[in-house]
């Protein structure tokens, strides 16, 4: 299975033509199905929602552009996940250390909102990228959507394993540690403090690297 959709994928008919949209209104953007960030044998692997108009739509990378991208490099940074500096830029030159960077959903979506259609559609690049990783450990999953994803990837009951900031459920193969998404708006609302998600962070990394 491929692990990275085609630079003009058009499982998703709404998505497609949203990136449309967007070459003509953001012609320099890279308008296109972001692809993952860091190396398949990494032991952790972080799964997001989806990428941001202004952030990785832009710039190729996720989380790379944006408030939430500030903030979850400043703590890979920190917890030693990543090495170099964060500049906003695909070629900053940052590295990830032991770790790598998904999306739920590899294609903007308006107004950060996919339909359950379009999470479905794109999960078999989630499944591809997991299976491309044989040492992982442990998934950090930010946000909800991340969350059920990823249990519909591995074929996990929902109910057995709700979302909750914090939690941690032992799996067959893998640890999965779930967290509200790092956006501007769970920060700026409180519903996701900077300590909450510095905890998060160090949580997964001692699930996935002891």
């Amino acid at each position: 299975m491929t692990v990275e959709p085609h630079r003009d994928c058009r499982l998703c008919p709404r998505l497609a033509a949203f990136r449309d949209r967007n070459k003509d209104e953001y012609p320099d953007f890279f308008n296109a199905p972001v692809p993952s960030f860091g190396a398949t044998d990494a032991r952790l692997l972080i799964v997001g929602l989806a990428p941001g108009l202004k952030g990785a739509n832009h710039t190729g990378r996720p989380f790379t552009g944006d408030w939430a991208g500030d903030l979850l490099y400043k703590m890979l940074l920190k917890h030693g996940l990543a090495a170099g500096h964060y500049d906003k830029r695909a070629d900053d030159g940052l590295k990830l250390v032991g770790c790598a960077i998904t999306n739920a959903v590899r294609c903007v979506p308006p107004e950060n909102k996919p339909l359950p259609f379009e999470i479905k559609a794109c999960r078999r690049y989630l499944t591809a990228q997991i299976a491309a990783m044989p040492n992982v450990r442990a998934i950090l999953a930010l946000g909800k959507v991340a969350h059920d994803s990823v249990c519909d990837t591995l074929a996990v009951r929902k109910s057995q394993v709700p979302f909750k900031h914090g939690a941690a459920y032992h799996l067959d193969a893998v640890t999965l540690v779930s967290s509200y998404h790092c956006s501007r708006y769970n920060t700026n609302t409180g519903v996701l403090t900077e300590a909450m998600f510095d905890a998060v962070v160090k949580q997964a990394k001692k699930a996935a690297l002891g």
